[in-house]
């Protein structure tokens, strides 16, 4: 038997075989390519973004302020509070009227959509006089606390608000009263649903940019009255065509508050322990 020959010193070793995985303690090494680097490098960019993010939202409601802090300049949320005022004060002075014409509608044809609307046209005054204590100090713009504490007040008003609506309306049911239908109805009913319509269309806007859950609120009371509003047109159109249909509008009316109460529900319980955790960072006057 031959021995092996050795190998030759002066042998250039082959690149190819180079390139393969290197043997670390026994265990063979990966080498990533330049894709899957660039992959890594940007699963890890976003990662660290997003962390950074939800330092900064932490620490932001750490110091009991709302997120428009963040995303506006102060004389931005100085012009947004000024703008929420306004829409309160012509939401107030709208509703009132809105609602004394529900009212007188109610009483006198009967209406079980007629008083829910009624109703919650007095809840939304009351919304807005809320609204207006929310943002009636200009240093309290950004306040989580004011915010948590408006929105618990508009949840307990929701609430006491709903069972009123749904009493009267399960009253109508059980005594059979039947609606009556004129002109006078269908001008309140077109009025006051395009009036809360174009109302909570702005809230809902002031309230995405300001961040604020109140205003917001006031706007969902603001859509619901409009629905409510309507309601009374089409309750009133379909008994006018169909008696047998006289039950949907006292319905109306039931469903209506159960919407309003479900709210106030949720509201309540989002808010309170918000209330809890922001009570010692209060910073308005």
């Amino acid at each position: 038997m031959t021995d092996p020959s050795p190998p030759d010193p002066t042998a250039v070793p082959d690149p190819a075989a180079g390139a393969g995985p290197t043997v670390v303690n026994g265990q063979c090494e990966q080498t990533d390519s330049p894709q899957q680097q660039e992959n890594n490098t940007g699963s890890r960019g976003e990662g660290f973004k997003m962390d950074q993010e939800m330092k900064i939202t932490e620490s932001i409601e750490d110091q009991g302020l709302l997120e428009s802090s963040m995303r506006l300049k102060p004389h931005e949320a100085q012009s947004y509070r000024k703008k929420a005022l306004w829409v309160s004060w012509a939401s107030i002075v709208a509703t009132i009227i809105l609602a004394i014409a529900a009212f007188t509608v109610s009483i006198m044809r009967h209406s079980a959509s007629a008083f829910g609307f009624a109703f919650d046209a007095m809840l939304d005054v009351l919304s807005s006089v809320i609204v207006l204590w929310r943002y009636s100090n200009a240093s309290a713009v950004h306040s989580a606390h004011r915010e948590y504490i408006a929105c618990v007040i508009l949840g307990v008003i929701f609430i006491l608000s709903s069972l009123c609506i749904m009493g009267k309306a399960i009253h109508d049911l059980a005594t059979k009263l039947l609606p009556e239908v004129d002109d006078f109805l269908f001008s309140v009913s077109i009025v006051s649903g395009l009036v809360c319509v174009v109302l909570a269309v702005i809230k809902f806007m002031l309230g995405k940019v300001l961040t604020s859950r109140a205003l917001i609120t006031d706007g969902f009371n603001s859509m619901v009255g409009g629905i409510m509003g309507f309601s009374i047109l089409i309750s009133a159109e379909v008994f006018k065509h169909e008696p047998k249909v006289w039950y949907l509008d006292g319905t109306i009316g039931v469903l209506m508050g159960l919407i309003i109460l479900a709210y106030g529900v949720k509201l309540l319980r989002d808010m309170i322990p918000r209330v809890r955790q922001t009570r010692n960072y209060e910073r308005f006057e």
